[in-house]
């Protein structure tokens, strides 16, 4: 356990500096350190400072929150086909942020878009709490997040279906497929509260999700209070969620997949699973991020539509292996 911690923590230090030093722009790795260290006025600091060091922050708080709240639903689901955006919050946050494009509050505002979409988050969340109830099963979650998953996708469809603006309808459609591109250590401020208070809620569950393992019953004979964990869980990953479809629009597949590789390596133990999974998305987008901006960098890659080609053979193989062991 131990050694896969030194790896991936490894792993996570060599991606972020080369996030740091790789891109289109060809400068000296060396110099490029001093003027971020030094933040040197000129255009190289300005473009490490930034450009490359906020798109560099994000990766690894976006993959940390979508490898660590995956682990968590799948955990408290007992399922390994379970996925953050399994609760609408991702759909529910993409909704608030096509609104603020169409109405105009995005370019009126300049954190008009995430903000909007911290609040569809928030409205996504409270209606799957109050669908699901304060003692609905894991499968009345389940299916009150896929009622709220869908209406939001109904909701952003029917905002693009009557948009009579085609620039805006252009960049709905762009903004959904998720990036790092552009953004700035205010982006970063803005999502480090929510994604704390995340972080927080869901490393506290690893426990709980252990006990989880042997049954309910057997979870509540240990002392485990499953409401609490509950909403722990879906507190915690909506805040996460929202936070970083808020500031990159929506990143699908890490939340998945990311679990479903570190597993055999953690003993199957949902608690190992947690931390292990938020390294292991971290250098996942990491090691996305960097990939888009080294392959067709003019043609602007889309990150989402990257960790999507990469995630759905993965998401398949997962599929075909649970209908195998099911058999």
């Amino acid at each position: 356990m131990r050694r896969l911690a030194l790896i991936l923590i490894a792993l996570v230090v060599v991606l972020f500096v080369a996030a740091l030093l790789l891109g289109p722009a060809d400068t000296d790795p060396w110099q490029s350190l001093v003027a971020l260290i030094t933040r040197e006025e000129s255009l190289l600091g300005l473009v490490m400072y930034e450009i490359r060091l906020p798109r560099a922050l994000l990766a690894v708080m976006i993959g940390a929150s979508l490898g660590l709240s995956g682990a968590a639903m799948q955990g408290y689901l007992r399922n390994p086909l379970a996925d953050p955006g399994l609760i609408g919050v991702s759909a529910s946050a993409a909704l608030g942020a096509v609104l603020a494009i169409q109405t105009g509050l995005a370019a009126a505002f300049a954190l008009g878009l995430p903000l909007s979409a911290l609040a569809g988050a928030l409205v996504g969340v409270l209606l799957v709490l109050a669908l699901a109830g304060p003692r609905g099963s894991s499968l009345t979650l389940i299916l009150a997040g896929i009622v709220v998953s869908s209406l939001a996708a109904a909701l952003t469809s029917l905002v693009l279906n009557l948009s009579p603006n085609p620039f805006a309808a252009n960049e709905i459609v762009f903004w959904m497929m998720g990036s790092l591109a552009d953004r700035s250590m205010v982006h970063v401020g803005l999502a480090l509260p929510f994604m704390v208070m995340g972080w927080l809620l869901l490393g506290g569950v690893g426990r709980g999700l252990d006990a989880l393992t042997l049954g309910e019953d057997a979870a509540e004979a240990m002392g485990i209070n499953l409401m609490v964990l509950r909403l722990m869980v879906v507190i915690g990953t909506a805040a996460v969620v929202g936070a970083s479809t808020a500031v990159a629009g929506v990143i699908g597949f890490v939340g998945l997949v990311v679990p479903h590789i570190l597993r055999p390596f953690v003993g199957a133990r949902p608690s190992a699973l947690l931390w292990s999974s938020a390294l292991g998305g971290a250098a996942m987008l990491l090691a996305a991020d960097i990939t888009v901006r080294l392959v067709l960098p003019s043609k602007d890659l889309k990150l989402g539509v990257l960790t999507a080609i990469i995630g759905a053979p993965l998401f398949l193989h997962l599929i075909h292996k649970v209908r195998k062991m099911s058999v």
